[in-house]
This record gives C-alpha cells, sequence and structure tokens, in this order.
C-alpha cells in the first residue's frame, strides 16, 4: 500500500522545475528587498554594492545600503520560511485547513516573554531569548497537558491539542493585556509594534537558518509517512507509519519554527495560514513537494511584504504585520471561492 500512495506522487522532473522556478522567485524577492528603499538604487550600484561587500569594504552608499537591506531581507526570509513550513506541519498535525502556526498558543507563550523583557527595558538580545523561552515554556505547557493523546487517534489528538492550545492562548492573552495596561507611554508604542510584526529590529541570525533546515530535513523525510496519514487516516498505523512519532515529531518541528519566527520577527500572521493553502492549491497535497515549496514561497512573500512596508509611506515604515494581513485577507477569501466553485 505504501508503493501505491507513493506511484501516484508527481514525478521527480515535476518537482525540480517547482522548486527552481520558487528558487528563483526568492532570489528575485532578495534582490529587490536589496534594491528598494527611500533610496533606490540602480541595477549597476546594486552590483557595485554587492562587489564591495564581497570584498569587505563599505565605503560607498550602495554597499552600506545593501548590507541593512539584505541583513533584514535575509531575516524576513527566514522567518517567512519558518510560518510556511510551521503551517504546513501543523494542519497536518491537526488534519484542520484553518490550523496555522499560533493556534497552540506558542505565539502567546512569546508575546509574554518579549514584552516582559520590553517592561523592563531590556536589551534587543534579551527580547529576543525571552521571546523564544516563552515560546517553548507554553510549547512544553501543551506537551504536558495533550503528550497521552498525541499517541491515539487524529481525532482525540486533534481536539485534545487545539483546547489545550486556546486555554493556553487565552492565558497568555490575559498576561499581555496587563503588562500593556501597565507599560510606561514610552515603551508602549515598541511593544505594540513587536506584537503586530515588525523587521526593523530584525538581524540575519543563525538560530532562525538551523532551525529552518533542521525541520525542512525532517519533514522531508518523513514527508511519505505524512501522505500516508493524510489519505488514510484511521488505517495509518496498519500501513505501517509510526503514527505517535510522527504527531510528536510534527509538534515539535511546529512549535521550534514557531518560537524562531516569533522572536525573530514578532506574531506576523496570515503567512502560516494563506502560503500552505496556496502552495496546496497550486501544487496539491504531496509534503515532498508541499513542504519546500511552502518554505521557499513563505520567504518570497515575507520578503516582499516587508520591502512594501518599507516604502509606501517612505521613509515612515509600516509594520510588516499589516502588510501580510492587508495581502492575506483578500488572499485567503480568494481561494476560498476558487476552491468552492471547483
Amino acid at each position: 500500500m505504501l508503493r501505491l500512495a507513493s506511484a501516484a506522487l508527481p514525478p521527480g522532473a515535476r518537482e525540480r522545475r517547482v522548486l527552481l522556478l520558487l528558487a528563483m522567485a526568492a532570489l528575485a524577492s532578495l534582490v529587490i528587498g536589496g534594491a528598494v528603499g527611500s533610496v533606490m538604487l540602480a541595477p549597476r550600484q546594486w552590483l557595485a554594492g554587492i562587489n564591495e561587500l564581497a570584498h569587505g569594504e563599505h565605503a560607498s552608499l550602495a554597499a552600506s545600503l545593501l548590507e541593512l537591506r539584505l541583513s533584514r531581507a535575509l531575516a524576513g526570509f527566514a522567518t517567512g520560511a519558518m510560518l510556511a513550513l510551521a503551517g504546513v506541519m501543523m494542519q497536518a498535525l491537526l488534519r484542520n485547513p484553518l490550523a496555522d502556526p499560533y493556534v497552540l498558543g506558542v505565539s502567546g507563550g512569546a508575546s509574554v516573554g518579549a514584552l516582559l523583557a520590553l517592561l523592563l527595558a531590556a536589551g534587543a538580545w534579551a527580547v529576543d531569548a525571552a521571546a523564544f523561552g516563552g515560546a517553548l515554556a507554553a510549547a512544553f505547557l501543551l506537551y504536558l497537558f495533550a503528550w497521552r493523546d498525541l499517541r491515539v487517534g487524529v481525532d482525540a489528538s486533534a481536539t485534545v491539542l487545539i483546547l489545550t492550545g486556546v486555554i493556553v492562548a487565552a492565558g497568555c492573552g490575559a498576561m499581555v493585556t496587563l503588562m500593556l495596561s501597565l507599560a510606561p507611554d514610552a515603551a508602549l508604542r515598541g511593544m505594540v509594534f513587536w506584537m503586530i510584526g515588525d523587521l526593523s529590529g530584525s538581524q540575519n541570525r543563525l538560530l532562525p537558518w538551523l532551525l529552518l533546515g533542521g525541520a525542512l530535513a525532517w519533514g522531508m523525510r518523513a514527508a511519505p509517512a505524512m501522505n500516508v496519514a493524510a489519505l488514510y487516516a484511521g488505517n495509518a498505523a496498519s500501513l505501517g507509519v509510526p503514527v505517535a512519532r510522527l504527531r510528536q515529531g510534527l509538534f515539535f518541528c511546529a512549535a521550534l519554527l514557531t518560537a524562531g519566527a516569533v522572536s525573530n520577527a514578532g506574531a506576523i500572521g496570515f503567512v502560516g495560514l494563506v502560503v500552505p493553502h496556496a502552495c496546496r492549491y497550486a501544487l496539491g497535497p504531496d509534503h515532498r513537494l508541499l513542504l519546500p515549496a511552502a518554505a521557499l514561497a513563505g520567504g518570497t512573500f515575507l520578503t516582499l511584504a516587508d520591502t512594501l512596508a518599507r516604502t509606501l509611506v517612505a521613509p515612515q515604515q509600516l509594520p510588516v504585520g499589516v502588510v501580510t494581513a492587508l495581502i492575506g485577507v483578500p488572499a485567503f477569501l480568494a481561494q476560498l471561492h476558487q476552491v468552492r466553485r471547483r
């Protein structure tokens, strides 16, 4: 039966073509992110700046702008890729098309940690560390209550996970509201921007890329089992799929990806919901193609959205979470309408 399920997968040539096109789109988004801003860079200036950066020089304005913009674009790409990949894994875990990286309350834990650090006037590194620690604490609490249900039927584990996640998110929301009410005016704006989602303080760090690479490598190994579990949910164990280990792996990977993304850029919405749906609608449900395609598409989408956030009302910058919401709402409604027409 596993061979029959694998035989229905798209051919390798099609996968390579799709991933090549998405990789080219990702590279184009980084080029646009480096060239577009309040000060536009012509192609010749862009190439000259890249040449200077490659030799370790920062003599010209173009090189300085490229270093700042590309660092932010790479951070945005990693964040978007993590959110989209976490969305695919969360939807596979819960078997719910409305699931996104924030459905289990992990982002609420990150918000509590980050806002507490901002309230105490901590440095940028402490805010990121507190957000990551808060997200991991929420994920651990969630797993503590639901670990037994992750080893049983899909419907039971999904119900318990969602209900527990709702309660954890509600508790974190109450703590966030309390901190916002106690925050001084000087810190309130930064706290609100962080909650909306903003890449202005993000840098290209190594941890998001390590989390993304590790989760993607595990996901590609588990993709055939994910396909079988999606097709034959009730009989996956009898077909040779290690159901309990698969669900636990999906939970931990999605939680770590969400923690890394939220600690890097705040709670940016709609990327983990819209991008997986768009990729599944365009490319099909095969997780061997869906996982890397969603990562590339999510990174490209957030990089371009952040470029819009920097340039729409330049020199003032908008929170990128506002831009993703303004794009994501009509895009999701259009996808839903097309699916219903089918």
